[in-house]
């Protein structure tokens, strides 16, 4: 069991990237973190970096595998003082034949994955007594402004930013806080496989400190980096500027007839 003061805080999505930074950053100042993502192997790695993270196995989209989890964290802790819940995955879709499956994979990780995280970490968040919980969403800054095939990835953070947003007027009679971060372009595996320009990338390490820094205030919103923020501003200032900007230039091929179809 845990320190009777010492903070407990659960983050998903750990096993790369910001979450694993997050974790071990966490860690490093003293907080118990208990680390979650679908790889037990990633996690093993991680867990073996210090001896305050407690890796557990969980699908975010699995919702009967919370019951599990429950039991493994109960083991661990009675409550968590801080949930921060970052997974999430990014698909494209490619026009003019995108593959419309991915809106729905999507929204199923990053909304409805997030939701039953909510759903589960609610009672632990308020079973914690003489510590004001905080609840946290990694969401995007992505939902600031329209980009190419971004219809499902900026929908699915839109979703979030908007649920958090009630979210946060259903709990505060409750005491419980509830932030939302919106980082810009990191250095992780996941943005490792976009293929175009990424303004203002940020190190990992140097988001996690950011993050960790500004959560010390349970804004309601934190989206950084400023420089990011300044640029997505174009796209409600001048809407048609920012289309021609970020819209991919493509030949118009004319329509074929129906005696010409292959």
């Amino acid at each position: 069991m845990p320190a009777r003061k010492q903070k407990v805080i659960w983050i998903t999505g750990a096993s790369s990237g910001l979450g694993r930074s997050l974790a071990l950053q966490l860690a490093r100042q003293g907080a118990l973190v208990i680390a979650s993502a679908r790889s037990q192997s990633a996690l093993d790695e991680l867990a073996a970096q210090s001896e305050n993270i407690v890796a557990l196995v969980c699908d975010i989209t699995d919702a009967s595998g919370f019951a599990a989890l429950g039991e493994q964290i109960a083991a661990i802790s009675p409550h968590i003082d801080q949930a921060i819940l970052n997974a999430g995955s990014c698909e494209y879709l490619d026009f003019p034949d995108p593959d419309w499956s991915a809106v729905r994979r999507v929204m199923e990780v990053n909304f409805f994955g997030t939701v039953n995280c909510v759903e589960f970490v609610l009672p632990l968040l308020r079973a914690g007594h003489g510590r004001r919980p905080h609840l946290v969403v990694v969401a995007s800054q992505v939902t600031a402004a329209p980009f190419p095939r971004a219809e499902a990835y900026g929908a699915s953070k839109a979703a979030l930013q908007y649920f958090c947003d009630s979210l946060r007027l259903d709990l505060a009679h409750e005491q419980i806080d509830v932030s939302v971060i919106n980082p810009g372009f990191v250095d992780t595996p996941l943005t490792r496989k976009n293929d175009f320009e990424m303004p203002f990338l940020m190190d990992v390490e140097q988001a996690a400190r950011r993050i960790i820094a500004n959560l010390e205030a349970r804004p309601r919103r934190y989206s950084f980096p400023l420089r990011l923020s300044l640029l997505l501003s174009l796209s409600r200032l001048a809407p048609r500027f920012w289309q021609k900007s970020v819209a991919p230039v493509k030949e118009v091929s004319s329509p074929k007839s129906p005696g010409n179809r292959s």
